[in-house]
Parts: C-alpha cells; structure tokens; sequence
C-alpha cells in the first residue's frame, strides 16, 4: 500500500465515522422520527452505487468501496430505526 492509498483509508474512516454518532444516538433514544427519509435513501443509494464504481473501476479503488460500504451500512440501520421507532 502507498501512501495514497494511506491517505485514502485514513479520510475514508473519517468520512465514515462522521456517520456513527446519529446511528448511534437514534438506537439509544430509540427515536427516528425527526430523522428525513429522502435524506437516508438518497445516501443509502448514493453510497450503493460508489461501492459498485469502486469494484468496477481498474484499479479497485478499495478507500471508495470500503468508506462507502460502511456508511451503507448505518444509512441501512437508519432506515431500519426509521421504520420501528418512528
């Protein structure tokens, strides 16, 4: 791994754990409701499709698909809670 690569996993944590407190806060709480729906399905399908352009593209682009991947991921949780606690 090179130091682009370096400097692309370390933004790609920062980019995705600017995502966990409103996971987190909406589990503890156990409320969504304040939370935007289209907000969380533009990023659910945004981040969807980053993964699918960071598989396909040659080189993989392993920063893309794994920050991305992960915020899929809460967006997904997010969704859930919006659907169970709002």
């Amino acid at each position: 791994m090179n130091w682009n690569d370096i400097v692309g996993m370390v933004g790609s944590i920062l980019s995705s754990i600017t995502f966990v407190p409103q996971v987190y806060k909406a589990w503890k709480s156990k409320r969504a409701g304040d939370l935007s729906i289209y907000t969380i399905l533009i990023i659910t399908i945004s981040t969807l499709i980053w993964v699918v352009y960071g598989l396909f593209h040659q080189p993989l682009l392993l920063p893309v698909v794994f920050c991305n991947g992960f915020i899929f991921l809460l967006s997904l949780l997010l969704l859930w809670f919006k659907k169970i606690y709002a």
